[in-house]
């Protein structure tokens, strides 16, 4: 039998010691063997690691058609290089789907004759695979030495990953179960790979051609390492791919230090920038430590939800959405982000089921951050009211024309909604909402009215009550006008006046009050 550092099935076979016969899967006899053992049991894939040739008597064997043909998918999915069958002894008569089976996925199937005992065939691929059996052991020595290495030269993770690939003989991806990045510098596998990721952190370790690991974490394992031969390579083996999944997951605890790190000392200067503590200097500085372009455009943005406060998770969530690109502060009832005018947030609205995201103009460092603050708040609030996403303040033509003083935009909404605000307190508030509507649609009166769950008439009915408390009508152009302003400034008052239970930001005076 010819040695080889990659045994394969055809080697056995071609074993003249052996006078083994393939009964299937011919087009397999190029897979790699890594040792030979015997199994009895109908389901041996949870004690195997991959590339074995399985020999069985046959007790073990199903005799029922459709069981038959899945015992083989098993051994075949688990990565098992071959099954070898006794000749006569306990072997069922094998099935025609199993043996089509066999061929189709290129599994193969040997028949082993009475005379030749298994033990000559484990003592065939032992002394075949010894040879390796040096190598391997030579290559977890090489991967100990990277991780002194890393240890002592604080090595780059690329630069880390390219020494462990090149000693192990794999190709090394990292990426969560959705495949998504999990490490820089550890790409997830491409499109071409991604079946081999399995469905659970309990599944087999060997994939086709490598091992994909779970790699662990304190509250449970984040993602996989997916190791698969490099072509031309000789591999190291199961034990070497381990060793490298715990590089990855030193790694990931170190990153999640850091993160938390940056997070807190984040959230920190957010809300001195919000109570205005800070002066440009030191705003300067410490943005510049946190990773934001100063030179940037900034803009504000807050996040809710319909029912708050926010679900556990939603700020995490948001954070690694956005990177290390923002700064953000989890309040009482809702979270405040500071991120690059540039920044995308499209993500950041799908990092959460309904979640609503309200965003304010750019403004530029050394500007007052009351009135993005308010422009975020108001923004937010309308997103809530559209069932979650992105509204950017920028977006509303109508919020140009209000002015960023809180005592005008109070007296604009009480001269023109006061009477029927009041009205709204003690009859159930359905005026206001009811005018909202019918002008947010166009004055599209049975539009509104099936939005409101009413009948037309009944809305029409509103809206003369409002007109009577209101002092305007509603059909000419100069009350309607001052009637749509004093309602979106009733909004943007709304949503400002929930900001005000912000420690962080209550009781800064206006003029001093958060200058980036």
């Amino acid at each position: 039998m010819a040695v080889d550092l990659r045994l394969t099935v055809a080697d056995v076979v071609r074993s003249p010691a052996l006078q083994l016969t393939v009964l299937a899967g011919e087009t397999g006899l190029d897979r790699r063997v890594s040792w030979a053992h015997v199994s009895e049991l109908e389901d041996p894939t949870p004690w195997l690691l991959g590339a074995e040739l399985i020999m069985t008597t046959g007790m073990g064997v199903p005799r029922a058609a459709a069981r038959q043909r899945r015992y083989l998918e098993r051994l075949d999915e688990a990565g098992v290089a071959a099954l070898a069958v006794s000749e006569q002894l306990h072997v069922p008569p094998l099935q025609p789907g199993f043996l089509a089976a066999a061929d189709a996925r290129g599994f193969p199937v040997l028949q082993v004759p009475l005379p030749v005992p298994f033990i000559a065939i484990a003592q065939e691929v032992a002394a075949a695979v010894q040879s390796d059996m040096h190598r391997r052991l030579t290559a977890q020595l090489h991967v100990f030495g990277a991780l002194r290495t890393l240890a002592a030269e604080d090595l780059p993770l690329t630069v880390l990953v390219d020494r462990l690939e090149r000693l192990s003989g794999y190709r090394l991806f990292a990426c969560t179960p959705q495949g998504r990045p999990l490490l820089p510098g550890l790409s997830p596998p491409p499109p071409e790979l991604a079946d081999l990721l399995p469905d659970s952190y309990d599944s087999p370790p060997s994939v086709a051609e490598g091992y994909v690991l779970p790699i662990p974490a304190p509250d449970g394992p984040e993602g996989f390492l997916l190791a698969v031969e490099k072509p031309g390579s000789v591999p190291a083996g199961l034990a070497v791919v381990q060793h490298i999944a715990t590089v990855a997951a030193l790694q990931l605890s170190i990153r999640r230090h850091e993160r938390e790190t940056r997070r807190r000392e984040g959230a920190e200067t957010l809300a001195e920038l919000l109570a205005g503590q800070l002066d440009a200097a030191a705003t300067r500085r410490r943005l510049t430590r946190l990773g934001i372009d100063v030179e940037d455009q900034l803009r504000l943005a807050v996040l809710r939800t319909p029912q708050p406060p926010l679900p556990d998770g939603v700020a995490g969530r948001a954070m690694a959405a956005l990177g290390d690109q923002a700064l953000l502060l989890q309040r009482q009832l809702d979270a405040v982000v500071l991120v690059s005018a540039s920044a995308d947030l499209t993500q950041l609205s799908l990092s959460s089921p309904g979640l609503a995201l309200g965003v304010s103009r750019p403004f530029g460092l050394g500007a007052p951050l009351d009135p993005p603050r308010r422009e975020a708040a108001w923004a937010a609030a309308r997103a809530v009211d559209a069932g979650g996403g992105v509204v950017e303040f920028a977006d509303d033509a109508t919020t140009r024309w209000l002015v960023d003083d809180g005592g005008a935009i109070a007296a604009l909404v009480e001269d023109v909604l006061g009477r029927v605000l009041a009205y709204d307190l003690t009859h159930g508030g359905v005026l206001v909402p009811s005018v909202r509507t019918w002008l947010e649609r166009d004055r599209r009166s049975e539009d509104a009215a099936a939005s409101l769950s009413v009948h037309p008439n009944t809305l029409a009915y509103r809206i003369r009550r409002f007109e009577q408390l209101s002092g305007r009508s509603l059909s000419t152009t100069a009350d309607l006008a001052e009637v749509w302003l004093a309602l979106r400034a009733a909004d943007r008052s709304s949503a400002t006046a929930s900001t005000g239970s912000d420690p962080g930001v209550a009781g800064a005076s206006p003029g001093a009050a958060g200058r980036v």
